[in-house]
């Protein structure tokens, strides 16, 4: 996960903290990994377990033996160990987009190369001009009456429109080394509707400006050798679906932990007649 300005993590998820003051604001990809269930995760877990415990097994048997303990937290490990590479490359190949997109520097790293380039591919392939037709990214947008903040990765013009015509696009960067291309999950679709409809744009210096109107919405698949835009609809609908997303987080981030059982002796009394 990248880490945006203002935005901090908290015990409960990430959260933004609002430069003119105010309520700390949720943020968008917090609402999502706390009320949104993530099916595919679960399945993805149990395949990396498993291999991980058939490529080992000769070693992982002897050592049951003397290192039970040790090797049951080696192999419980290892989905979570993946998923934090699997990030920690998301976030490099995120940051080097933005650079790039920005005409900075970016740091040579074998890894984010081949994402970059296919980026690269994408852009001419639409034949972008970068100084004319990004209109921003890593852009951080709030909400402030409902509560919540995001980045977008990218406002792109794009001649999608009749005749060619250009329209303002609302994109999402996704990476990843195994699924394909065109693959996208629901819950892409709250995220960018979340976006689309905040209020505010961040500006640099910390100030407002309202949030510019979005025509089309889509993620941008990054794979090391393809790429894919998917169009996704992030529309009132959408976003009202993620207002439902909010209110779920919102309670779940003040519920109690835990609850006192009733027993006998702590139940009313009731009066005899």
């Amino acid at each position: 996960m990248t880490n945006p300005r203002h935005a901090r993590d908290t015990e409960r998820g990430r959260y933004y903290t609002d430069p003119a003051g105010g309520p700390d604001l949720v943020s968008v990809t917090n609402v999502l990994d706390t009320a949104v269930a993530k099916k595919a995760l679960i399945p993805w877990a149990v395949k990396l377990t498993v291999e991980h415990v058939l490529a080992n097994l000769p070693s992982i048997t002897l050592r049951l033996v003397t290192e039970r303990t040790a090797v049951v937290k080696e192999i419980k490990a290892v989905h979570r160990e993946a998923k934090d590479r699997a990030a920690d490359l998301g976030d490099r190949i995120h940051k080097a987009a933005e650079l790039f997109l920005l005409g900075a520097p970016v740091p040579a790293d074998p890894e984010v190369a081949p994402y970059l380039a296919q980026l690269k591919l994408w852009l001419a392939g639409w034949g972008v001009n970068i100084r004319e037709q990004v209109e921003a990214t890593e852009m951080t947008v709030l909400h402030r009456r409902l509560g919540y903040a995001g980045t977008a990765d990218l406002l792109i013009w794009l001649p999608t429109g009749p005749g060619g015509r250009l329209e303002l696009w609302l994109i999402d960067f996704k990476t990843s080394a195994t699924r394909p291309a065109k693959s996208v999950y629901p819950e892409n679709t709250l995220q960018l509707a979340a976006l689309r409809f905040a209020e505010t744009v961040l500006l640099p210096d910390d100030t407002d400006a309202p949030m510019p109107c979005i025509e089309r919405a889509g993620v941008l698949n990054l794979r090391a050798a393809s790429h894919a835009l998917v169009p996704m609809p992030a529309d009132r609908a959408a976003h009202r679906a993620f207002r439902g997303a909010l209110e779920a987080t919102r309670w779940l981030h003040v519920a109690p932990s835990s609850y006192t059982a009733l027993s006998p002796s702590t139940a009313p009394t009731r009066k005899a007649a």
